[in-house]
C-alpha cells in the first residue's frame, strides 16, 4: 500500500557541501524514489548527458517554457537558468518519492506550491573544508571558486527556510541520516491518514450487523 502521490524531498546546499553525492546515494537505498531532472542553460560539464543529469537547452528555450508557465519552479544561479517542468513531476506521479537537487529559490517556490513536500540543507563540516572542496575541483578557476564561495555563505543564510539541516562531515553517516528522514516522513501521520480512514472504513463495514431475513 502507498500514499496517494509521492513524498517530494527538496535537498538543496551550497556548491561543494556533497549534495550530488548524497542525492546518488541516497537513491541507492531506497528502492522506487527517482530523481528529478531539472532544465538548465548550463554547459554540460564533459561527463554529463542530456536527459540524464539535466535537460540542457538555450537560454531562449528556458525563456519560451518560463512564458509558457511550463516550471514548477525556476531560479538563476551563478548566471545560468534552472527549472522543473510540471511536465517532470506529471510522468512521475506513480514513483514512491521524487528528489529535487535544487537551490533555496526553487525550495521556496515547492514548498508553496507543495506545503507537505520536505526541504533538507546539507552543510560543510565547516567552511574551510567547503573551500577546500571548492578548489579541489578541477574544472573550476580561482575566479569562479572564490564566486562560488561568496555565494555558498549567502546560501547558508537561507538555512531556516528548511525542515532539516544535515551536516556532511562523514559520508556514510550523512547517507544513514538522508535515508531516515526520507523514511520518517513516509509514515508521517499526514501522509498516511486515507489509508488509515480506509482500514476504520472497512472495519465498520465489517461489523456493521447483518440484515434480518
Amino acid at each position: 500500500m502507498s500514499n496517494e502521490r509521492p513524498l517530494l524531498l527538496i535537498i538543496s546546499s551550497p556548491s561543494g557541501a556533497g549534495k550530488t553525492t548524497l542525492t546518488a546515494r541516497l537513491l541507492a537505498e531506497v528502492k522506487g524514489l527517482t530523481f528529478s531532472i531539472s532544465h538548465t542553460t548550463r554547459k554540460p560539464r564533459h561527463n554529463e548527458t542530456d536527459g540524464k543529469e539535466y535537460h540542457f537547452v538555450s537560454r531562449d528555450e528556458f525563456e519560451k517554457l518560463i512564458e509558457q508557465g511550463s516550471f514548477l519552479e525556476w531560479a538563476e544561479v551563478h548566471g545560468n537558468l534552472y527549472g522543473t517542468s510540471k511536465a517532470e513531476i506529471h510522468s512521475r506521479k506513480s514513483d514512491r518519492g521524487i528528489v529535487f537537487d535544487i537551490d533555496h529559490q526553487g525550495a521556496r517556490q515547492i514548498k508553496c506550491a507543495a506545503p507537505d513536500s520536505v526541504a533538507v540543507f546539507i552543510l560543510p563540516p565547516n567552511m574551510k573544508v567547503l573551500e577546500q572542496r571548492l578548489r579541489g575541483r578541477a574544472s573550476e578557476d580561482e575566479e569562479t571558486v572564490q564566486r562560488r564561495f561568496g555565494v555558498a555563505k549567502r546560501e547558508i543564510e537561507h538555512y531556516g527556510l528548511f525542515d532539516y539541516v544535515l551536516v556532511n562531515a562523514e559520508l556514510e553517516e550523512a547517507t544513514r541520516k538522508l535515508t531516515s528522514i526520507f523514511l520518517a516522513e513516509e509514515c508521517r501521520r499526514s501522509r498516511v491518514a486515507a489509508l488509515a480512514e480506509q482500514f476504520l472504513a472497512e472495519g465498520r463495514l465489517r461489523s456493521a450487523p447483518l440484515p434480518k431475513p
